[in-house]
């Protein structure tokens, strides 16, 4: 059973490279009314980069959408479900368009549905290092897919495959700054580079605070490693930060999608008080923050 579901989505792994790599037939695209489309309940993609949604939706506005999204139709309902675009999707929802080019495909069921939706992000290198990194290992357990069978329909090496999968190794916290662009997924390749939890912690807030460059944290990387020890912040400095509680992560998370931006949460050491972050990155950002806030 698990050899022929593997072989099934091989087959869809074909379809859909062909389909991403050929021109689209402009026969087969209609202008969709934005408000009938409901989300992806499979959706892969976790965050967005609010900057780089306004620059996308800025592109659009001047030149128009490149390329259609893709959706199903629901005749119980007569509305659309997502399958894959959410980003192209609300950047044209930001840019105040009423209607969207979209490619209607009808997935037989909700496993396919699921593998279009990540195959299609993947290909068009439309996440981020821990989201691509999510989508290969539900691809491969979810699947049955190989490594091997991954590599020809992603175009990337079995060890490339290998390395973006042990990000998932990697601490939380490590991984939502990977996930909203305050470390990249060189930094975080090299971070798994020490073994020793603690000494990784240390040279991780190291990265952030002097903003080091890749290549500086492989070097103390492999100094660590070598039997080096990076010293804590003495008194009179930040504070170390302590790890967060799965609840206070979770109210992060939860605000992040409520306001559609970067929340940070800090608390002290009891959790009694502490201060809530909402990052913006233009004045058109802020004003829409400001607008669900105040609802």
């Amino acid at each position: 059973m698990r050899k022929a579901l593997g072989r099934g989505l091989e087959e869809l792994l074909r379809k859909t490279g062909e389909q991403a790599s050929a021109a689209f037939d402009p026969t087969s695209i209609r202008s969709i009314l934005i408000a009938s489309i409901t989300p992806n309940r499979f959706q892969p993609r976790k965050n967005i980069d609010p900057e780089k949604l306004s620059e996308l939706s800025q592109s659009i506005k001047e030149h128009g959408l490149a390329q259609p999204i893709l959706v199903s139709f629901d005749q119980s309902n007569n509305s659309y479900e997502l399958v894959a675009g959410e980003r192209r999707l609300r950047a044209c929802q930001l840019a105040g368009m009423t209607h969207i080019n979209a490619i209607v495909k009808n997935p037989k069921d909700d496993k396919e549905r699921l593998a279009i939706a990540l195959i299609e992000n993947i290909q068009r290198d439309d996440l981020n290092a821990i989201e691509t990194a999510h989508a290969y290992k539900r691809l491969m357990k979810e699947f049955s897919v190989s490594q091997t069978s991954l590599c020809q329909f992603v175009g990337k090496s079995k060890s490339s495959i290998s390395n973006t999968l042990r990000l998932l190794d990697l601490p939380d916290e490590i991984q939502n700054s990977v996930q909203f662009g305050r470390l990249t997924e060189g930094h975080a390749r090299a971070l798994l580079m020490v073994a020793e939890p603690l000494e990784r912690d240390k040279l991780f807030r190291l990265a952030l605070d002097r903003k080091l460059s890749v290549r500086d944290v492989e070097s103390l990387a492999q100094q660590i490693e070598q039997g080096k020890k990076l010293r804590s912040k003495r008194s009179g400095q930040e504070p170390r930060r302590f790890e967060k509680s799965a609840d206070v992560r979770a109210l992060e998370k939860e605000l992040e999608q409520s306001l559609g931006t970067r929340v940070e949460i800090r608390t002290a050491v009891d959790q009694k008080k502490g201060r809530i972050i909402v990052h913006f990155y233009s004045i058109q950002e802020f004003d829409k923050i400001m607008k669900r806030l105040i609802k």
